[in-house]
């Protein structure tokens, strides 16, 4: 994900799931950290008018955990291409303007400040899941790390072999932390398993988690 997000100029996020969710995480609790502010980087979400309540239910819950300064790095734009192109042309002259004032590479983004936890990969094992720190307290950036740690397990749970197999071996993940928040991502998966963004069509889903606080 550091290769996208520092090749890049900007980036569009169309709808997804649980992954989606992860990639989002990902890229926001980079914009956040203090070191970036003011490095332009147009973020969109966008996508047909079906997908209005999907992004809504994201949007509610970024505000809800990470706040409205991490809401405020992106936008949403439903069933209106011409205004997405419009949008990101605007932000890539200010990456443009930025760059050459910066004097940083066209090609690169060396100047984003990108922390150890975003840079190292998570093993979604059952002990790592558990042991997920999800709480108010952390600065934003490293509640915004944890949960993408969070999304990413999730994924690994519903469709990659190595997540597949620790759950089978263990039981379904164990997530724990903050009540307000647990409830909040209990509101949010559950939205994705109805509109069948967390299972193959014509399966059953099983979940590959349980939140226990």
């Amino acid at each position: 994900l550091e290769a996208f997000v520092r090749l890049g100029h900007g980036i569009i996020i169309f709808p997804g799931g649980a992954g989606t969710c992860e990639e989002l995480l990902y890229l926001l609790g980079i914009l956040v950290q203090p070191e970036n502010d003011g490095i332009p980087y147009p973020l969109i979400l966008t996508g047909p008018e079906s997908a209005e309540a999907y992004f809504e239910q994201i949007d509610i819950f970024i505000r809800e955990t990470l706040g409205d300064e991490a809401a405020s790095k992106y936008q949403i734009i439903i069933e209106n291409e011409s205004r997405v192109a419009k949008v990101m042309a605007e932000g890539m002259k200010k990456v443009r303007d930025y760059r050459i004032a910066s004097k940083d590479a066209f090609f690169y983004n060396w100047g984003l400040k990108i922390e150890r936890d975003f840079q190292v990969p998570f093993h979604p094992t059952f002990e790592n899941m558990r042991n997920l720190k999800i709480n108010r307290e952390q600065p934003i950036a490293e509640l915004a790390a944890d949960l993408r740690r969070l999304f990413s397990g999730i994924v690994a749970g519903n469709v990659k072999s190595d997540g597949i197999a620790e759950v089978q071996k263990h039981g379904a993940y164990e997530i724990n932390g903050d009540p307000e928040i647990m409830a909040l991502l209990d509101k949010l998966l559950q939205s994705f398993v109805e509109n069948h963004r967390m299972k193959l069509p014509g399966t059953d889903y099983q979940p590959c988690y349980r939140i226990v606080s």
